[in-house]
């Protein structure tokens, strides 16, 4: 029986019709055998259907948003989500040694627009902790590299460095699921930041931010549906369910030419296996990553609670301290005082003796008249 999706897309393929290739194929059939079985069966859900395509990863995104292949799918993507329009000229390579490690992403695009700017489109399966800073130094990294092509461009000409000539750079972050500091905010799901003054001036800082939690957007849609064509991109590229598909075709038809791409792709079997292929070692990769910041972060935070504790402690002994340096020096008040009381009875007792003297003689005296 025909999925949901084949009735829309007769491209699509039958589960046993793609089991069948698979077994044909002595080196398709060995790399599907090396998949676990839930991954086996999430794999011939989408060629067959079941599911739709998720976008966001690396391989599938490229294959389908690659600007070099056709440039207008990200210019359009970009101008929706940034607010203005803007043309994707050319895509540039990931350089060694960036701030930022590639593998905390599962997908990671940099691309160059029309007026000189640089935009950088990541996906992060994870709301990884400290997203402001991660993003930072992100932008920064993007930033001087810039700075470093252009600085060598003008030593090249021997001309003196123009800063003007440096143009802004944008850091766009979509997340599966998103850290907490998002879900405070359930009703956006596009953040947009840039540098502001407190007085009103206005200087061109360069650097600007764009977070997408997709988790957040799923439940916005739910709620109202696809209102927009930015909704429809999202969409597009983050929910797999078949429902969905049919929903962003109902309210926006062109996106069905890209969703027959999708289904063309996964037709070509040895391509697609290899994309997923890719895609599943990626995401060891990541959720290995994962779990270790998080495991070092609540490390921290235990070292953290630790240090604390550890510093009450000292300041306590600290204040005992004073408390027996207090009480001995009260201890040796007492001390001078018994030796100044004993001073005194030995001083009285020499008065009781002399007045004792004093008496004796003075009735001797009186027995004497």
């Amino acid at each position: 029986m025909p999925t949901q999706l084949q009735k829309a897309f007769p491209m699509i393929r039958s589960r046993e019709e793609i089991m069948e290739d698979i077994r044909q194929n002595r080196n398709l059939l060995t790399l599907f055998r090396s998949w676990k079985p839930e991954q086996q069966e999430e794999f011939l859900d989408i060629c067959s259907g079941v599911r739709g395509v998720k976008l966001l990863y690396d391989s599938f995104f490229k294959e389908i948003m690659d600007p070099e292949q056709d440039p207008t799918r990200m210019s359009e993507f970009l101008s929706l989500l940034m607010g203005k329009k803007v043309s994707v000229l050319s895509v540039l390579p990931h350089e060694g040694g960036r701030v930022t490690p590639v593998t905390l992403v599962v997908m990671d695009i940099i691309v160059r627009l029309e007026d000189g700017s640089i935009t950088t489109v990541e996906v992060q399966k994870y709301g990884y902790a400290f997203p402001g800073q991660r993003a930072a130094c992100y932008s920064a990294d993007m930033l001087l590299r810039q700075y470093k092509e252009i600085r060598d461009s003008y030593s090249r000409e021997k001309k003196r460095m123009n800063y003007r000539a440096i143009r802004p750079v944008y850091t766009i972050v979509l997340y599966e699921a998103s850290p907490a500091e998002f879900h405070k905010y359930p009703d956006n799901c596009v953040h947009h930041f840039r540098q502001t003054s407190d007085t009103g001036l206005e200087l061109d800082l360069l650097e600007e931010y764009f977070f997408v939690p997709l988790d957040i957007l799923r439940q916005i849609l739910q709620n109202r549906g696809i209102r927009s064509r930015l909704d429809a991109w999202l969409a597009f590229l983050s929910l797999d369910e078949p429902e969905w598909v049919e929903a962003v075709i109902a309210a926006y038809p062109e996106f069905r030419f890209l969703y027959e791409e999708v289904y063309e792709t996964c037709r070509n079997l040895e391509r697609v296996m290899g994309m997923y292929s890719k895609e599943l070692q990626e995401l060891d990769r990541n959720t290995i990553q994962y779990m270790i910041d998080e495991m070092q972060e609540t490390i921290n935070q235990k070292n953290s609670v630790i240090s604390q504790k550890e510093e009450l402690l000292s300041q306590k002994d600290e204040q005992l301290t004073q408390k027996d340096e207090q009480l001995s020096q009260k201890d040796e008040q007492l001390t001078q005082k018994d030796e100044q009381l004993s001073q005194k009875d030995e001083q009285l007792a020499h008065f009781k003796q002399l007045v004792e003297e004093q008496n004796r003689r003075i009735q001797e005296l009186l027995s004497c008249v």
